[in-house]
């Protein structure tokens, strides 16, 4: 077991300043993540998912000019 336990050891004092921000960031990159996943994944939301999942393919307010900006 100890033989584990230094395998995952961190010096926590020789961590530079781009260490921690990198550890900082993926610690909250992964929690919106999960927070992402649970959203999309609750039973209740299913229905509300489910009516939107063609946006990103439905070209056709913009085929005929609704939203081109002019």
């Amino acid at each position: 077991m100890n033989s584990l336990a230094d395998y995952f050891h961190t010096d926590w004092e020789a961590m530079t300043t781009s260490d921690w921000i990198g550890t900082i960031l993926t610690v909250v990159i992964f929690l919106l993540m999960l927070g992402v996943y649970l959203y999309a994944l609750r039973p209740k939301n299913r229905d509300s998912l489910e009516s939107r999942k063609y946006i990103p393919l439905d070209n056709d307010e913009l085929n005929n000019g609704e939203n081109n900006g002019g």
